[in-house]
């Protein structure tokens, strides 16, 4: 067999073990004719030679530290050896192999699955990182080798044999290595894995939330090895149709995996975002490629599940489903595609954009937002600040002006306050109230005499009565003037009425 190194090996010496059984020993080393490697001659006791058949691996324990694992530190007392792991039992016997470097994680005949993971790059999973499950250790990377084409990197996996059913055929692997920060529409998320996984990097798989498991996945089966957990949901789902979508605003914050959403459910991703798919030079439209599920978007219409997918999209376009732009977060401005009906908007129909249908776009409220922003930051462009600041620089002036005669004014009002009390605290202010007194009396006395008692009532009440006699005469006159008008010449005739006698005086 070859070998890179001799190192730790040594003819006559070294041991060949089987589940720490003794088995065999070398018999000889020495380096191979390319001189890139060293023969081992092995000889193995004659019970132990149906060991050596085809998928027999062998490998030299040493003492070997790494962030994975400590192994091998019983060979510091008892020297180096070489572990033999027997391949299957139907192999065919053969006689040249080649001994690995590293040994294996589990060795072969231990029950369990093994599955191969691809991904695009190693990252730090190594061999011996732990795969997880709910965060449970439930197998091992057993080796990671780097694609023929370069295209990749794929991995041998084993899960324990009690754990070997929690694999599916739809299970989702994702890499858990070191710390995962995501900021999303619903704010920062922090992700750390166990100690082990920051150190030695690590895997976990499960099947994502609303897919039923379809079964369990056989030996030997081959999965994608996603980045994070939040790109293995979004290939969770089965796209089967690539809908073209226009937008008339910028999509900056739009990125490739974007998500699909209906009313807040993920039915799809962003497949691309090119204008190729514009076969009109003067179209200044953005064309973005989506792919949905289309049996999510029909449960979430309520839509017949019988009907086709053309048919359905067409129905649904004349129904008011429009697709536009939203933000997923503010803080780091991704977008999502919103695909939802409108009531109000306009009649449109599904339209053809090379051989992919299109659904009808509308502006987002951010975009109309934005828009109405820019408008408004026009009209205050446009507003003669230069003027206005002059006229409110005259207009400052003239307060300070004003300000002043204010200040001015103020300042004689407060004199003449002090003024007015200095008069009054002053004697002769004092004597005001006894002055008005004796005004005061002097007026009631005047009043009182031209009241019922005083000498001026009396005198004119008889001046009064003075009038009423001359006016009785002066109707006796006009009386006889009336009944005799030369009475004024000849007199009045008597009225033969007899005059009394004045009574006789008493003696």
């Amino acid at each position: 067999m070859r070998f890179e190194t001799a190192d730790g090996i040594a003819a006559d010496k070294t041991e060949v073990r089987c589940r720490s059984v003794r088995v065999g020993v070398v018999k000889d080393v020495k380096l191979a004719e390319d001189l890139n490697s060293v023969v081992v001659t092995l000889e193995l006791t004659p019970d132990s030679d149906g060991l050596l058949r085809n998928g027999t691996n062998f490998w030299v324990v040493r003492p070997r530290v790494s962030a994975t694992d400590i192994s091998g530190l019983g060979t510091l007392i008892t020297g180096a050896y070489i572990e033999l792991d027997p391949g299957p039992l139907d192999g065919l016997e053969i006689n040249h192999f080649n001994g690995a470097e590293i040994p294996p994680a589990t060795n072969r005949n231990i029950p369990g699955r093994r599955l191969k993971l691809m991904a695009n790059e190693a990252g730090s999973l190594t061999v011996g990182s732990p795969i997880f499950y709910r965060g449970f250790e439930v197998g091992r990377i057993e080796s990671r080798t780097l694609d023929r084409a370069g295209s990749g990197v794929s991995y041998e996996a084993f899960i324990q044999d009690k754990y070997r059913d929690l694999v599916k055929k739809n299970s989702r692997f994702w890499n858990t290595s070191g710390i995962d920060i995501s900021a999303g529409a619903d704010g920062f998320k922090l992700r750390t894995p166990s100690f082990q996984a920051m150190l030695s990097g690590g895997a976990t798989f499960g099947v994502g939330d609303g897919i039923d498991p379809s079964g369990t996945a056989e030996d030997g089966t081959t999965f994608t090895l996603f980045n994070s957990e939040n790109e293995a949901n979004e290939f969770a789902f089965n796209s089967t149709i690539k809908v073209v979508l226009l937008f008339d605003q910028s999509v900056r914050g739009l990125v490739k995996t974007a998500p699909v959403e209906f009313r807040g459910i993920p039915i799809g991703r962003v497949n691309d975002i090119s204008f190729e798919y514009l076969k009109e030079p003067n179209d200044l439209r953005i064309p973005v490629l989506i792919e949905i599920d289309p049996k999510l978007l029909r449960r979430g219409a309520g839509a017949a599940l019988d009907k086709m997918d053309g048919d359905f999209l067409s129905e649904e376009v004349q129904r008011g489903l429009r697709a536009t732009l939203k933000i997923g977060s503010i803080l780091t401005g991704s977008l999502f595609v919103d695909l939802d009906y409108y009531k109000n908007s306009q009649a449109a129909n599904l339209s053809k954009v090379g051989n992919y249908d299109s659904i009808p776009t509308i502006s987002s409220g951010f975009a109309q937002l934005e828009s109405k922003f820019t408008a408004i930051l026009d009209k205050i462009q446009a507003l003669p600040l230069d003027d206005t600041m002059k006229k409110f620089g005259v207009a400052a002036d003239e307060t300070s002006i004003t300000l002043a005669d204010s200040r001015k004014a103020l300042k004689e009002i407060q004199e003449a306050t002090a003024a007015a009390r200095k008069m009054m605290d002053s004697s002769e202010f004092a004597n005001l109230p006894k002055d008005m007194k004796k005004t005061l009396g002097s007026l009631e006395k005047s009043v009182a005499s031209m009241g019922p008692d005083g000498a001026i009532q009396s005198d004119l009440l008889r001046t009064l009565e003075e009038l009423r006699a001359a006016l009785r005469s002066m109707n006796a006159v006009a009386t006889s003037i009336d009944e005799k008008p030369n009475s004024l010449i000849f007199g009045r005739e008597s009225s033969g009425n007899p005059i009394p006698k004045a009574p006789k005086a008493r003696r």
